[in-house]
């Protein structure tokens, strides 16, 4: 059956609209340090294939001869695991997106107790990526791609202010401007 026509039902509500996912600023900042220790503790690893010399000894007849052989063997050894924003959502069961809009919601609001600690928690992302960039833990391309790096050289290939009629080894005509 559906309600009447006219209904008051929604004023009888305690609470409109779902709880806030982190209630206080100290909330948001422990679980992002969940998720730094979280990183900390669960490094990725990777796998090299070594190739290595090694003597190997055989039996020839009544003579034992020592050949080199190489050998392939797998080394595996952890590596850091970089923060991310991406990351950090995941972690905390939401996506970028909610914290996009978290973000700008909290600049409408001027709260500026939650915007020091999201800015401490970009932040604190963006130079750990940098320095594990810099130290060689992470690819240095990626990083500088990620955070928004790049080696620019600026190139002017305008006339200077010059018109331009064309290019001297073509003969000008007066109908060539008058086409474009």
């Amino acid at each position: 059956m559906a309600a009447p026509k006219g209904n008051q039902f929604w004023m009888l509500r305690s609470k409109h609209g779902r709880d806030k996912l982190f209630a206080t600023p100290e909330a948001l900042w422990e679980a992002a340090c969940e998720y730094f220790q979280w990183c900390d503790e669960n490094p990725w690893t990777t796998r090299k294939a070594i190739q290595r010399t090694m003597p190997v000894r055989r039996k020839k007849g009544k003579r034992t001869e020592t050949v080199n052989e190489q050998q392939t063997q797998q080394e595996v050894s952890p590596t850091q695991r970089p923060y991310s924003l991406t990351g950090l959502c995941i972690y905390l069961g939401t996506s970028s997106r909610w914290w996009s809009s978290f973000r700008s919601e909290c600049m409408k609001k001027n709260d500026e107790d939650f915007l020091h600690v999201i800015a401490r928690v970009e932040e604190t992302i963006e130079t750990q990526q940098f320095e594990g960039a810099c130290v060689g833990a992470f690819n240095a391309n990626i990083i500088a791609r990620k955070l928004g790096l790049s080696d620019k050289q600026e190139v002017d290939h305008t006339t200077q202010g010059k018109p331009f009629n064309g290019f001297d080894f073509l003969p000008y005509t007066p109908e060539a401007d008058r086409l474009k």
